[in-house]
């Protein structure tokens, strides 16, 4: 979650007097106040929702809670004029292969407006962006630009700038030591030959994302009357996503947007603000809301919440990264209804609770290895194409995800990728690292629970101690035998196969250096992956 301070006074000639019944509309809306004193109002912002993460798209998301100008928000978008491009060269393709730009005219920047604008980039920064890993944002002053622009990858040493409030010119890989963003974020550009940079015609650098604006080209004033926009990153969508929240924070600042002619494999014009159409069914929102809603009822309810609806189709604001399916459309009608207006009913059932046995195993699983000194770790059903080539498998014997709105298209079928995914992403942490997971994965049609136990620095003896003391303190025999076939992220010769009441239900084993290479991780790992399924069935 996230808190946005906003002064008191100006929210109330915006929005209205901050009584008991604008606080309570408030909360309904799903922002909590967190704390109001006579100068300033503390609201909580939950992470589903970065598009209310600056005052003004708050405040024109809040007004049309509250009924006062409701519907799609309207923003003039202007065609780009002469050089409002920007030259995607192909250098980046391995680097950080999407950007997104726009440009904003006619700003009248404040000392608030420009704390405003920092914060919004860096709370987008921390969400969707993931802390710059997969978008960072650039915004720098047009009057200190010559267009077009380029973006293009850079052998560091050929990188010199000044870096944003640092005192002299350094390289690239300078940069990454000597900078405290660039000690913040130098992970993000380890192990890359060349490092994405946006260049002007003057050959100025601007920046070097994900890290540092130049302090001479990128840093935002009250003289500034013009800014550039960017957003870069791995994630096309995401990028969009991020650029459209930042445009319309600026549109209410009073900015004039213009669209830039994106060059590269294809051109685009950025930004796009066509809204998402999907389509609702009046059942389904009565079904799940246990409420008998008409349609002219629902489509008051929508565009409460800032979307239009017309014959079954409901039209989002392209700002919403939270809208994936039609169940988000319904909770957006709940919000609208009122949840204080939802009557409580007691189901007309008998039952006593009681905890699945499973679940008790697999709590008492989790005991034991914390009991040795492994971390717990939990990750996401889902996972990358990307991901899965790294582990050097096949990404056709995944399941694929139908429409998925991420990067994240597949079905696991194991849970070594993402601790592995968790080491390459903790290689700055100190040793040993020792982590552990249990939980769902999907081969075929059939869903599993599976364990998995990584270490590094690790080896096949420390492994093999582990699982001997994890088998004996669940009174059973975990037997040991060669593997013949095997996963292909192991060494041969140094993986076994793990059997349980005369079935095979794992591996263990050290992972090949090729693999470690692909996550970019320096240490040696052991790994360890069964299925609990017999396991369980078993212990229950």
């Amino acid at each position: 979650m996230t808190i946005l301070n906003f002064n008191r006074k100006r929210f109330e000639k915006d929005v209205g007097k901050l009584d008991e019944k604008m606080q309570e509309n408030i909360a309904l809306f799903g922002t909590p106040v967190e704390n109001l004193s006579d100068d300033e109002l503390q609201i909580e912002i939950f992470p589903n929702r970065p598009d209310l993460l600056s005052y003004g798209n708050y405040v024109n998301a809040f007004n049309s809670f509250l009924g006062k100008k409701t519907g799609l928000r309207k923003i003039k978008i202007n065609k780009p004029e002469k050089d409002f491009v920007v030259n995607i060269d192909s250098s980046v393709a391995n680097v950080r292969p999407y950007t997104v730009c726009a440009i904003v005219k006619n700003l009248k920047l404040t000392d608030d407006k420009i704390k405003e604008i920092i914060d919004i980039q860096e709370k987008l920064h921390l969400t969707l962006g993931r802390k710059r890993k997969k978008v960072a944002i650039g915004v720098y002053p047009l009057e200190k630009i010559k267009l077009p622009i380029s973006y293009k990858a850079m052998k560091p040493e050929e990188i010199k700038f000044r870096p944003l409030e640092f005192p002299n010119e350094l390289t690239g890989r300078q940069i990454l030591v000597k900078h405290p963003a660039g000690r913040d974020y130098g992970m993000l550009l380890n192990g890359l030959d060349k490092f994405p940079v946006f260049v002007d015609a003057n050959n100025q650098i601007l920046s070097m994302p994900p890290i540092i604006n130049s302090h001479e080209t990128g840093k935002i004033t009250l003289d500034t009357k013009n800014v550039f926009i960017e957003c870069s990153g791995f994630d096309f969508d995401n990028c969009n996503k991020i650029l459209n929240i930042l445009i319309m924070a600026f549109e209410f600042m009073g900015g004039k947007i213009y669209q830039i002619n994106l060059k590269g494999n294809k051109n685009i014009l950025t930004p796009d603000l066509i809204p998402e159409k999907i389509k609702l069914s009046i059942a389904n929102v009565n079904r799940l809301l246990g409420l008998d809603l008409k349609e002219k009822e629902i489509k008051n309810l929508l565009e409460k919440m800032g979307h239009d609806y017309n014959k079954g189709f409901v039209f989002v604001s392209s700002s919403r990264a939270d809208v994936l399916h039609e169940v988000d459309l319904i909770e957006d009608i709940a919000i609208a209804y009122g949840y204080d207006k939802f009557i409580p009913e007691i189901p007309q059932i008998s039952t006593i609770g009681n905890i699945d046995s499973k679940e008790i195993i697999k709590k008492k699983i989790s005991e034991i290895l914390i009991g040795l000194g492994l971390i717990e770790t939990m990750s996401y059903h889902l996972i990358s194409k990307d991901s899965i080539k790294k582990l050097e498998d096949n990404p056709k014997e995944y399941m694929p995800v139908k429409n998925s709105k991420t990067e994240h298209e597949f079905l696991r079928k194991n849970l070594s990728n993402y601790l592995l995914k968790i080491f390459s992403e903790n290689v700055d942490v100190e040793y040993p690292q020792e982590i552990f997971q249990i939980g769902r994965v999907f081969e075929e049609l059939e869903e599993k629970d599976n364990l998995a136990i990584a270490i590094s620095p690790g080896n096949f003896t420390k492994l093999k101690q582990i699982l001997d003391y994890f088998s004996k303190m669940l009174n059973m025999e975990l037997i040991v035998e060669e593997a013949s076939v095997f996963p292909n992220w192991f060494i041969e010769g140094r993986v076994v196969s793990i059997v349980f009441n005369g079935k095979e239900i794992g591996f263990f084993g050290e992972v090949h250096p090729k693999i470690l290479d692909n996550f970019k991780i320096k240490m040696p790992v052991a790994l360890l992956e069964i299925s609990l399924n017999e396991i369980m069935n078993f212990l229950i």
